[in-house]
């Protein structure tokens, strides 16, 4: 499968059966998902595995967050969590938002990985992400930040993923608009103008 065909074919799968990939077959993915752009290679960015009873003492951390009684039962969802943090660098030349794209696309390249080798996988989040309760649960340091997990299992037989609409992509790739020329007037024309105009 070309990464064309891997990419067109990925659906977040909401439900999972209760087998997930061995930390062994993980490393290799987790090494080549780290391969993406990262301006200095300041790998501002790591993962942490979240399995078993793991995942009760996550549900009891947002419980914590959200002032709740009883924990919440969102990570029993699937049989493995990859929490997905920012563990941003000191740098004069990357600022924070760069680097907290590089672990976006750490996350999202893992996602692409895990569902072409065959799991069920969606990127969660929630307000809870940045919850003190949640971020002393996975033992984060002051410069990191939680930006949610990978929900990761075995694809269930029978059943569809979720739907996701066709991208339009020539609403989405545009040009650069001439000098002094006005927004939104002369939008589709500059879309469809030849290469090097």
């Amino acid at each position: 499968m070309s990464a064309l065909d891997a990419v067109r074919a990925r659906q977040s799968w909401s439900k999972v059966e209760d087998t997930a990939p061995t930390r062994e077959e993980l490393l290799p993915l987790v090494s080549a998902a780290g391969r993406v752009a990262d301006h200095s290679s300041l790998r501002p960015w790591r993962l942490i595995e979240l399995r078993g009873t793991d995942r009760e003492a996550l549900g009891a951390a947002i419980a914590k967050a959200q002032g709740d009684a009883s924990p919440s039962s969102k990570p029993l969802r699937a049989p493995l969590l990859i929490a997905v943090v920012a563990s941003y660098r000191k740098s004069d030349k990357v600022p924070r938002w760069e680097q907290e794209a590089v672990a976006s696309g750490v996350a999202h390249t893992l996602s692409l990985l895990l569902d072409e080798a065959g799991w069920g996988v969606i990127w969660r989040t929630g307000h809870y992400t940045r919850a003190k309760a949640v971020a002393k649960a996975h033992g984060l340091d002051k410069n990191e930040e939680l930006l949610g997990w990978l929900y990761v299992g075995a694809k269930p037989a029978g059943r569809k993923p979720g739907r996701r609409k066709p991208v339009d992509a020539r609403k989405l790739l545009t040009r650069m608009p001439k000098p002094g020329a006005k927004k939104g007037k002369k939008k589709a024309k500059q879309d469809e103008a030849p290469e090097g105009r």
